[in-house]
């Protein structure tokens, strides 16, 4: 069906509720004589008269019934699926699909979501755990989870958590048969574990930071992997020293079981940020969702 085919069942389906060119005119702000002319057109196109038109008054047509009849289901079923769509952007309904680290998923991401999926039972979201740096246009992700530095400078960037530390840590089996590092430059005299990064398959050179001093070290050791907990455990298991975020290893450090060196080479650092295409235009979910997880501080 063409355009101005529809636009003429519609002024023909207006005429006929009110049963007046003159009411049907003024609810739909047009003109009498624009009405007049766009039944005109559909009825020569029908080559049926579909209206009875007096002085007094406009009336349907066998023909004329028979359309309305046929036609006015089929406008409010398209009228109806309209409003519900309206509906979707004013209230949270919808699946939300966000890429994100294990790390974030955990601490920032699932303590807010939480409570938000128990409140609002039409909210759906998809969470992927992917340590990589995901394409989130090209893959289809609504947003994206990782720390502040790394988000692309078209992206739309939202501070979600607190800032980070390093935690360079040992366990006391292995500082009794190896005294710890003063600085840096130790570290080559020391087993270290590295970390595998997903992305490009390097390994993590240690980001150390004092004042006005950036270093980036590559430590040596026996072992490498790929997860943040396994470097945690196998410090704790003496085999060497592990470069960790802080919050993974705060309990073994008050617990004694693992011990924190270099502390004053590992400064805050912007912590994680949610972000998304600056032209997405948002609906009431991803809203929602987007102020749920604001940081707004510790207080």
């Amino acid at each position: 069906m063409k355009r101005d085919e529809a636009g003429d069942l519609l002024a023909f389906m207006a005429v006929a509720q009110e049963g007046s060119f003159t009411r049907a005119a003024a609810k739909h702000a047009t003109s009498q004589s624009a009405l007049s002319h766009t039944v005109s057109r559909l009825e020569a196109r029908l080559g049926l008269r579909l209206l009875s038109r007096t002085t007094r008054s406009v009336t349907l047509t066998e023909a004329g019934e028979r359309l309305l009849r046929t036609i006015g289901p089929a406008f409010a079923d398209i009228d109806s699926g309209v409003t519900r769509l309206s509906e979707l952007r004013d209230k949270p309904a919808g699946t939300i699909r966000m890429t994100t680290s294990e790390h974030a998923a955990y601490t920032v991401l699932w303590p807010v979501l939480k409570p938000l999926l128990r409140s609002y039972r039409d909210l759906h979201v998809e969470l992927t755990i992917d340590s990589g740096l995901t394409d989130i246009v090209t893959e289809r992700f609504d947003a994206g989870v990782r720390l502040g530095e790394s988000i692309a400078k078209d992206m739309v960037a939202v501070r979600i958590g607190p800032e980070l530390r390093m935690a360079v840590v040992g366990a006391p089996s292995y500082f009794a048969e190896h005294p710890g590092p003063n600085a840096p430059q130790d570290l080559a005299e020391h087993r270290c574990i590295n970390l595998r990064l997903p992305t490009a398959g390097g390994l993590y050179a240690w980001e150390l930071e004092k004042g006005a001093r950036e270093l980036r070290v590559r430590v040596d050791g026996q072992l490498v992997v790929n997860n943040p907990q396994m470097i945690v455990r196998a410090a704790m298991d003496g085999l060497g020293l592990g470069c960790v975020l802080d919050d993974l290893v705060a309990d073994q450090i008050a617990d004694g079981r693992l011990v924190r060196v270099l502390a004053d080479w590992c400064p805050p650092f912007a912590g994680y940020h949610l972000y998304y295409p600056s032209r997405r235009q948002p609906s009431a979910a991803f809203a929602l969702v987007v102020e749920a997880l604001r940081y707004r501080g510790d207080g």
